[in-house]
């Protein structure tokens, strides 16, 4: 983006004559383009794409669909894009319409070599002119026009290249009271932080070793090529104890003076850019004309296809190098939140772990509660016996004796809770042993259930031999009954015969 920011004539209006037809064939596909011999789609609408913000991004016919990562969730602090912004608000100024009045030179010579070329005065010139376009599109070689004239070089920047696009970034929220300027290093992130201190103590010595000055590290990270981002603000120390931090417009202001700028260059700072909002005016001036070499039409539809007008402002983006280091930019975004996402995991499991270890102590802690509370009332149980001791009974606790005897009563009683409670007691025994002897497979008493048993066996014994014993009497006296019967009718008969 800053190179494409910083072309000549950025932000002046773009020629409204279009350019001269190739004679060229070609079309664009969603996978990229696609050139038919060496022609280009002339339609540049058709191939542009929209940027979004973390990959949230609608398209007018587009060929790549790109998630922008030079905006955070927290921070929108890429370094590249708060450069864009300073340069948009200085291209727009007085010196932007100098340029605009020296580019209609430089205009009229590429569309001449695009379209008239006049080198060979013959033939060829138009095979030339198809080159110069086919250069021109590419964005990319020099186009000879004149044997008078010096060469016109084609960049990404020139009007008739192809390979634009428009973008979002978000808008930057920093105030200049926030003091913010961004640092940009061409060191690793490991690199930087090991000497954060070190860099601390330089940035100090920069501004004067003054003793009223704390030079402070917000933000480290890093960026794709090895390059890292560090934020830093001021704060001023009065001598009546109050401090306040030096405005981002002024540190910025002060950090690039040329002594203090070289001085920041021998400890690897590439650039600085104050990190500030922009006012309402300045967005409307940014968005009101379209940038040089972008068609107004693209640049209008950006606008209306915006996600987020009040946090998202379109960006020029000019060839695939811009598009690969969003890209880049991207993943290392992607990978940040993923270690960020990685940590807060490692942060809920260390919780689930803590409040399961805080579940069981509180558990525990319950049973000791219950335990002291047994052993309390039991304290207080036998204080209050030694304090009664000698007084009689007294009305209520005759009241309390007979309740608890009903209680004790109602507890005993076979039918009742005891009763139910040895018979469940029972069942569960009975259901543990049949289990231990399915998971086992083979045969295992409880030593308790084994006396109950032979208890009730013996019992079942005892009662089987009383009732032999009183059948075998029965028997005995029957047949006693019987002999005195049988005796009893020999006399008769007896009796008769004599008679």
């Amino acid at each position: 983006i800053v190179e494409a920011l910083a072309a000549p004539g950025f932000g002046a209006a773009p020629p409204t004559a279009a350019a001269p037809a190739t004679g060229f064939t070609g079309s664009t596909t969603a996978g990229g383009f696609s050139f038919g011999g060496f022609g280009l789609n002339d339609n540049p609408a058709a191939v542009s794409f929209n940027v979004g913000c973390f990959g949230t991004a609608t398209t007018t016919g587009t060929v790549f669909n790109v998630g922008n990562s030079l905006a955070s969730t927290e921070r929108q602090s890429d370094v590249s894009f708060y450069l864009s912004l300073h340069l948009l608000g200085s291209l727009f100024g007085p010196q932007a319409q100098l340029q605009g009045q020296a580019q209609p030179t430089q205009l009229y010579q590429q569309v001449t070599a695009l379209s008239a070329p006049t080198l060979l005065g013959d033939e060829r010139d138009s095979i030339l002119a198809k080159w110069n376009q086919l250069q021109a599109y590419w964005g990319t070689g020099k186009g000879y026009y004149s044997n008078n004239n010096q060469p016109v070089d084609f960049t990404q920047e020139n009007p008739f290249c192809r390979f634009k696009a428009v973008g979002y970034s978000c808008v930057p929220v920093s105030k200049d009271e926030d003091g913010f300027v961004v640092l940009l290093f061409n060191r690793k992130e490991a690199d930087v932080r090991a000497l954060q201190q070190q860099l601390v103590e330089s940035l100090h010595k920069v501004l004067g070793s003054n003793q009223t000055l704390t030079v402070n590290v917000d933000v480290v990270k890093a960026l794709p090529n090895d390059q890292t981002e560090v934020i830093v603000y001021v704060v001023e120390r009065s001598p009546n104890g109050t401090s306040k931090r030096i405005p981002a417009t002024t540190l910025f202001s002060y950090l690039e003076q040329p002594t203090v700028k070289a001085q920041l260059t021998q400890i690897g700072v590439l650039m600085s850019v104050a990190r500030t909002e922009l006012s309402p005016a300045q967005l409307k001036q940014l968005l009101q004309n379209a940038p040089a070499g972008v068609d107004p039409i693209i640049w209008e539809q950006a606008k209306v296809d915006n996600p987020e007008p009040e946090k998202l402002i379109p960006v020029p983006m000019v060839g695939f190098k811009e598009l690969l280091r969003r890209l880049q930019i991207q993943e290392q975004m992607t990978k940040q939140h993923q270690t960020r996402v990685d940590i807060i995991s490692s942060d809920i499991s260390d919780l689930q772990k803590n409040q399961a270890t805080t579940v069981a102590k509180i558990a525990q802690y319950k049973r000791k509660l219950m335990d002291l509370s047994h052993r309390v009332l039991q304290v207080l149980i036998k204080q209050e016996i030694q304090r009664k001791s000698g007084y009689a009974i007294q009305v209520d606790e005759e009241h309390l004796r007979v309740q608890l005897e009903t209680i004790h009563s109602e507890l005993n009683a076979p039918t009742q809770f005891k009763g139910r409670l040895n018979e469940l007691m029972s069942q569960i025994r009975m259901q543990n042993h049949f289990g231990a002897v399915r998971s086992e497979e083979r045969y295992s008493v409880d030593a308790d259930l084994l006396r109950e048993i032979k208890h009730h066996l013996k019992q079942q014994q005892d009662g089987l031999s009383h009732l032999i014993s009183v059948i075998k009497d029965d028997l005995e006296d029957i047949k006693l009954v019987e002999h005195g019967l049988s005796d009893s009718d020999s006399g008769h008969m007896r009796g008769g015969i004599l008679s």
